[in-house]
């Protein structure tokens, strides 16, 4: 299957100054990948060369096999970066029907008013008097006006209070439905965990890891089976146990630390070990990403 989006060997030089140093990846239709890293770590650069925004200066990005910056390119793919500028006079339904007229296809007026779930009082808001997380909502209607095969979304929650953040999460699982392929960007790091099938990790320019988040989570975190032991239990025996890599007691439970807690479960049953109030605990993406930032500053 042909990548809608592929970078390869990718620079951006600012000053002298790496922000982008080498990457490269690729991204089929449909998926919804999470790119994860802290300020600076080139995650906004690689956006907006992928957008045709930014021009690399070395290495190729590609959009539907040719230049992000072809019209036809623009016509498939919608955005909603950091700083979202409208004309200031005109109201919140006046410019969601400007933008749809921008374009041969467009989803319905009343789709985009039920995705970003603006109010009738809301959509005769002029521009100029919106609150920062109205703006951003306005922002994802126009990312969205047409109906493109590819969305890109740089830090879309901030400023949206908890319902426009659930909504908007609800509108990117129905867009996904649909077939969609959804880059994004985010700093809370469970969004990522729950919308993402696929996150890239950045950090200093560069990739330092690729894969679901369950796979990145699996390879980093120590995941653990805990218990309370009915009885005596030797710890000779746990460690014995296949994927075990550590046992040890805390306020009175068992902790069994392992890279398979689904294997140690099996074969805690299988052996009929004396225990109750078995808990599980596979750790927070959150977790997985300081790991791997402080692997490679140790390096």
């Amino acid at each position: 299957m042909e990548p809608i989006i592929e970078l390869l060997q990718v620079s951006k030089l600012f000053k002298n100054k790496k922000a982008v140093d080498q990457i490269s990846f690729s991204i089929q239709k449909g998926e919804v990948v999470a790119i994860l890293g802290p300020n600076g770590a080139g995650k906004t650069t690689t956006m907006m060369m992928m957008l045709g925004l930014l021009e690399p200066s070395d290495g190729s990005v590609e959009l539907f096999g040719q230049s992000p910056k072809e019209k036809t390119t623009r016509e498939k793919i919608g955005a909603l970066l950091q700083e979202v500028s409208v004309i200031d006079a005109l109201k919140v339904r006046e410019i969601i029907q400007l933008f749809r007229s921008y374009y041969p296809q467009p989803l319905s007026y009343e789709e985009l008013v039920t995705f970003t779930g603006f109010t009738k009082d809301e959509l005769q808001k002029r521009a100029n008097k919106l609150s920062g997380g109205q703006k951003r909502r306005l922002g994802f209607a126009l990312a969205m006006a047409g109906n493109p095969d590819v969305l890109f979304f740089d830090e879309p929650t901030v400023g949206m209070d908890v319902t426009s953040r659930k909504l908007f999460w609800n509108t990117v699982n129905e867009l996904k439905m649909r077939g969609k392929t959804i880059l994004f960007t985010t700093h809370y790091l469970q969004e990522a965990d729950d919308i993402a099938e696929r996150v890239i990790l950045f950090d200093k320019g560069k990739i330092i890891g690729d894969g679901t988040p369950q796979n990145i989570k699996a390879k980093l975190l120590k995941q653990s089976v805990s218990f309370t032991p009915i009885s005596v239990i030797s710890f000779e025996e746990i460690r014995n146990i296949a994927h075990v890599t550590d046992v040890y007691e805390k306020n009175g439970r068992i902790y069994v630390l392992t890279d398979n807690t689904d294997a140690v479960l099996a074969s805690i049953f299988d052996r009929k070990l004396p225990v109750q109030h078995i808990e599980i605990e596979r750790g927070r993406l959150e977790d997985a990403f300081e790991q791997l930032v402080e692997k490679r500053e140790a390096i």
